[in-house]
């Protein structure tokens, strides 16, 4: 419901600014006045700082050696534990377990659209979403591969990945998309 609002008030000042009658002075005193402009700003701010708060906890697990059914930096992970306690340990939200569960809890977004922190699906048991793995940026990705390898940041670009890219989705940060994806989990 915020999200519909804000971008209806962003069309309304972006209409108002381009008509000729003067009334995006109007709205813009309207929204500085209410503190509404630096609102906007700060929301832009949290979701930026939250990728990049992502991006650097999950760095923190390179090296960590694969396991399947692995779910913590102990005893190691597989890739849909390594995601899911990335996000549980950095944005408190409770990802399902396997990768298929994540891929049908986020929402689905063109791999043009990649942000740091959203994640990105490969076929590579034959399946669609068998594996997933958290974009960091410039093309680029972190997950646990496979048994015998570790936690490691890897090109999407390269032949076998490109090859098995299955398609990225973006985990919501609002609250009810939250709490669905946590009551998902269960």
């Amino acid at each position: 419901m915020r999200k519909i609002l804000l971008i209806a008030l962003l069309a309304a000042c972006a209409s108002a600014q381009a008509s000729p009658q003067g009334t995006g002075d109007e709205i813009g005193h309207f929204m500085t006045e209410r503190g509404l402009l630096s609102r906007i700003g700060s929301v832009g701010e949290k979701v930026e700082a939250r990728a990049t708060e992502l991006v650097m906890n999950s760095m923190a697990f390179l090296g960590v050696p694969y396991k399947r059914g692995g779910t913590n930096s102990d005893t190691g992970f597989d890739c849909s534990g390594f995601v899911r306690a990335i996000y549980e340990q950095t944005a408190g939200l409770v990802l399902p377990r396997r990768a298929e569960q994540q891929a049908a809890a986020t929402q689905k977004i063109d791999k043009t659209d990649l942000k740091p922190g959203d994640l990105v699906f490969f076929n590579t048991l034959r399946r669609t979403f068998s594996h997933v793995g958290i974009y960091v940026g410039n093309g680029k990705f972190i997950h646990s591969p496979k048994p015998g390898a570790e936690v490691r940041v890897e090109d999407m670009g390269v032949s076998y990945w490109a090859k098995r890219f299955d398609g990225a989705r973006r985990v919501s940060t609002d609250e009810s998309a939250a709490s669905a994806t946590t009551a998902a989990s269960r």
